[in-house]
């Protein structure tokens, strides 16, 4: 016998492309999340807002990308893969997943796409850069393979961090 009042599951979440608006959602939740979250001040959106800009006005779509992670219509996460100033070598940037949509791997699905899509576009080399204070991040980083390069104390948006650099080989064998 079949429970006619069974809740439905919940919905997944989709990953998608940047649609009109998104750009611009990702500078403002990086903003606020990050001082609800951290306490860091305006900076940190500026610095946002400068990688975001630089995207939107010149990106090569074959080489660079943004995903957005969509639940019931609106977003909840975000992640870029742009190219790095070192030939062969892409940058993961700016993953977000909102505090109610965490605890369900779509930081995972979001960094797995990033590595994925830079190992299809024939990158060697996938970088990031990040602070030692976002320890679940960092997990994220170190199950996907990258490993800590170098990392420098140093006070940023108002607050003393530690800058991390991480690297992942994308090289067959």
């Amino acid at each position: 016998m079949s429970d006619t009042h069974a809740t439905p599951p919940p919905p997944e979440p989709v990953l998608r492309d940047p649609r009109p608006g998104d750009l611009g959602w990702v500078v403002q939740r990086h903003g606020a999340l990050y001082a609800a979250e951290y306490g860091w001040n305006a900076e940190f959106e500026g610095m946002v807002a400068g990688i975001v800009a630089g995207f939107a006005q010149d990106h090569d779509p074959h080489l660079e990308r943004v995903w957005i992670a969509e639940l019931d219509g609106r977003p909840v996460g975000s992640v870029m893969c742009v190219r790095d100033d070192a030939p062969g070598t892409a940058r993961l940037r700016l993953l977000l997943v909102e505090p109610e949509a965490r605890g369900h791997g779509l930081g995972d699905r979001l960094v797995g796409e990033v590595v994925a899509f830079a190992r299809e576009a024939g990158y060697r080399d996938l970088v990031l850069w990040t602070y030692d204070a976002l320890a679940t991040a960092r997990a994220l980083y170190q199950r996907h393979g990258f490993t800590l390069v170098t990392e420098e104390a140093h006070r940023s948006y108002g607050a003393d961090l530690v800058g991390q650099d991480w690297r992942l080989s994308l090289k067959d064998g």
